[in-house]
């Protein structure tokens, strides 16, 4: 493979395995669908989001104007990405942090678990951040016998019940009370055995826990939502104030970001501010935004770390048609309005990045025929499309990556497969007026295999269509015959 170089340094051109799914979506999906309680607790959630985020974004008479500014703002930086990074290095080298550069998953594990090696800690707090979960840095600390605690609410759900996330924004989407109450129940130290499943008292119950882990931690772990270029500014924003305690209690802060989070200047955060709230979460300003720059004497972290990662970003950004996904500030909203997401879960996606934005991004970080399939989990209705707060054209996008998936398994056959085969046949039937006449006319037979409208069963290689799904049956008579029997064509050539 020729080696690539960005800013001067060789990087991967794809992501490692760790976003590959186990199971192609087809498959997982069919499993996930037969879960009734899954189908309940993920329609619930969504709707009720989906309402919220409505509600606020309707009082906003700007808000597509905003929208369009936000996509402004990522197509000029990613235009300009190795100069905003090396602005971002150095300021926030200027202000007594450190910048690590990381080509991949297992370069960034390095370089995270070193430095905490070099404070003697033996365990970490951690504030979501799903970069972290793409490069499985909770595992890479396990295996140098480090403990990594998440403070998120979702995310300690998650890791107590040996669990993976279902939601960018909410990872315990698909747990309702009840079997959050359980998870407490089994695997938090010390909790009340009378504990109920109200959310006041699981609440009470994390934050007891949580309590004693940030007051002992010396290391704390965060991802960023952007970095501020011109001053070196990182910027995390949240709802619970867990976040807030993580970086500001340990004396050592370690940040991991993908490159793609940097954003020019204070005037762009302005933007971002007012639209990553009200799509996410559905609220006007998040309850927590928290800001730090470099290391300030006496007062939080005295030492602080920038691991800045590629992980096949920069071959995403090679690409002219799939690079808008870089343009995601993770605000879920694609996933609160997909009918695939809402009736599957993120599970199914094999993927920390699940839904819509998932379906484009991994398979890029990746390489696309490491998740294939996720371009397929997509009705192409452009819901997606419409509450992204950046613009993003995920549908365009989706059927962009399935054209690459296809060519590249062309590439790697020797033999056509049935799929080309039928294409090639129908370009050439459809490029004749008289070839396409002629297959008009003989479509009619398929009628004798229907059934009050439908054909059920058709034979291979068009079973494939029919085991999923039926097949209209074709009208007895073609829009051409009805033309003529109506009004006469003495033109017709066919």
């Amino acid at each position: 493979m020729t080696e690539r170089t960005f800013l001067g340094m060789p990087y991967a051109p794809r992501g490692v395995g760790h976003l590959r799914g186990e199971e192609p979506f087809p498959v997982a999906a069919r499993a996930a669908l037969a879960n009734t309680q899954l189908r309940r607790n993920l329609g619930k959630a969504t709707t009720t989001i989906r309402a919220k985020r409505a509600a606020v974004v309707a009082e906003l008479p700007d808000w597509e104007e905003l929208r369009a500014a936000g996509q402004a703002i990522k197509q000029h930086t990613l235009a300009h990405l190795d100069s905003y990074l090396e602005q971002l290095e150095s300021q926030v080298t200027a202000h007594g942090g450190t910048v690590h550069w990381a080509r991949d998953a297992h370069e960034a594990n390095r370089i995270v678990t070193g430095l905490v090696r070099d404070t003697g800690a033996a365990e970490v707090v951690k504030v979501k951040s799903i970069v972290t979960d793409e490069i499985g840095l909770n595992e890479a600390l396990a295996a140098a016998g480090i403990a990594a605690h998440e403070t998120d609410l979702a995310e300690l759900i998650v890791q107590l019940g040996h669990d993976r996330p279902s939601h960018i924004l909410v990872p315990a989407i698909h747990r309702n009370r009840a079997e959050i109450r359980e998870i407490f129940l089994r695997e938090m130290p010390g909790v009340d055995p009378g504990l109920t499943d109200t959310p006041a008292a699981l609440t009470e119950a994390a934050r007891l826990h949580l309590r004693r882990r940030f007051l002992s931690a010396r290391v704390g772990i965060s991802g960023a939502n952007f970095a501020v270029a011109e001053t070196g500014t990182l910027c995390v924003v949240e709802s619970e104030g867990n976040g807030r305690m993580c970086l500001t209690l340990p004396d050592t802060l370690i940040t991991v970001m993908g490159i793609e989070k940097v954003i020019p200047s204070w005037r762009d955060l302005e933007v971002f501010l007012q639209l990553l709230p009200r799509s996410s979460t559905g609220e006007r300003m998040n309850p927590y935004t928290s800001m730090w720059t470099g290391v300030t004497p006496g007062d939080g972290p005295q030492r602080f770390h920038l691991v800045l990662l590629d992980n096949g970003r920069t071959a995403a950004l090679a690409d002219p048609a799939g690079r808008a996904a870089l343009h995601c500030i993770r605000c879920s909203a694609c996933l609160n309005v997909c009918p695939v997401y809402e009736r599957t879960g993120g599970h199914a996606y094999g993927s920390v990045y699940p839904g819509p934005i998932g379906a484009v991004l991994s398979p890029q970080l990746t390489g696309v025929e490491d998740n294939a399939s996720l371009p397929y989990a997509s009705s192409l209705c452009g819901a997606c499309y419409d509450v992204c707060p950046v613009r993003i054209d995920i549908p365009s996008i989706l059927v962009h990556l399935r054209a690459r998936h296809v060519e590249e398994a062309a590439r790697a056959r020797w033999v056509p497969s049935a799929e080309a085969v039928a294409m090639a046949v129908a370009s050439w039937v459809m490029a004749s007026p008289v070839r396409y006449a002629a297959a008009q006319r003989s479509a009619g037979a398929g009628g004798l295999m229907s059934r009050k409208g439908k054909i059920r069963r058709l034979p291979p290689p068009l079973s494939a269509w029919t085991a999923a799904r039926d097949a209209p049956a074709p009208p007895a008579r073609t829009f051409r015959q009805w033309w003529r029997l109506e009004h006469g064509d003495p033109d017709d050539r066919a």
